[in-house]
């Protein structure tokens, strides 16, 4: 049996695909098994996977059942010790598996090991953005506040925290909620370790599911009460700090849709405050009171050129930097 098997739902997914399971194949740890599933695509997914000719690529097709229904699939089919997850559009370093194996393995008590994760656009282009999170141990208190892991293509997890937390749950209205929704369960029984450099990719695409923000507006209530229906009454405390940086979450994914509602992210940001007043002297407050006043003075085209802008000049000082 592989030491690792790593999921990939797919959803017509062929525009990135190639490249995300390309990152998987170059891996510097090879024992592994890939289970492509999927998930009712109607473009040439299962045909172009199904020609692929390296026996560690194993194919599930499905109808269609959603980017949790396509996990929990996997997971059901998986024969690894540990189990990772590459969404279709990511990517991975090529060490990333080694160095993830090599943390469980040292540390039998972890249930969880993530990784720093760089930005970059549809065009994998790097924003110049990197999620540094450096929180480890009984990471559950933090993990309230903020999904620390960023993405679900992040994490190397042992096959036996989903015999014990359960699986993803599929009845969330929004699919990025899945993954916090079970890191927390996770997290509410093993420690977590974290690698502090970017490992993965993670790609931003304005028609993503990430970007709905009425969806994710439902599921991040329903993850914030799941959490904390029977959390210790001494923890109570963090549950409108939650709901504050929940709001905030979504003041972002309003500004990163397609119609770019920066009064609908005004509103979000006025409820974030009224959760958890000391959010504004947090730098995510002050960035997106920023985004947002850029939106109101140079409309939607304005600040994407902003953006563009803004971008180039990160990419420039990380350059720099190194």
């Amino acid at each position: 049996m592989p030491k690792v098997s790593v999921i990939i739902p797919a959803y017509n997914a062929m525009k990135y695909l190639p490249a995300t399971l390309g990152s998987l194949l170059s891996q510097t740890f090879d024992d592994f098994e890939a289970i492509v599933v999927n998930d009712g695509s109607f473009d040439e997914t299962e045909k172009w996977v199904s020609q692929i000719e390296d026996p560690r690529v194993k194919l599930i097709c499905q109808q269609n059942k959603g980017l949790a229904g396509a996990r929990n699939t996997g997971i059901s089919q998986a024969t690894g010790e540990y189990i990772a997850f590459l969404d279709a559009d990511d990517l991975w370093e090529p060490s990333k598996l080694e160095k993830q194996v090599a943390v469980l393995e040292e540390n039998p008590e972890v249930g969880l090991v993530y990784t720093w994760v760089a930005l970059v656009d549809e065009q994998g282009k790097p924003t110049g953005r990197i999620f540094k999170n450096n929180t480890e141990g009984n990471v559950w208190n933090q993990l309230t506040q903020h999904n620390i892991v960023e993405c679900g293509s992040v994490p190397l997890v042992r096959r036996s925290c989903f015999d014990t937390s359960g699986i993803f749950d599929s009845n969330l209205p929004s699919a990025t909620t899945e993954d916090w929704d079970m890191w927390l369960r996770i997290a509410s029984r093993y420690p977590f370790k974290v690698l502090k450099e970017p490992l993965v990719y993670y790609r931003q695409i304005s028609t993503s599911g990430s970007r709905n923000w009425k969806a994710m507006e439902e599921s991040f209530h329903v993850v914030i009460e799941k959490a904390f229906y029977s959390a210790p009454s001494e923890l109570l405390y963090l549950k409108k700090r939650s709901y504050g940086v929940a709001n905030l979450c979504l003041a972002w994914k309003c500004l990163q849709s397609l119609n770019k509602d920066y009064k609908q992210a005004t509103h979000f940001l006025q409820e974030g405050l009224a959760c958890y007043p000391q959010i504004r002297f947090s730098k995510e407050h002050i960035r997106l009171s920023l985004a947002i006043a850029v939106m109101r003075w140079l409309g939607p085209d304005g600040y994407s050129r902003f953006l563009t802008v803004a971008y180039a000049l990160r990419r420039r000082m990380v350059a720099l930097g190194r």
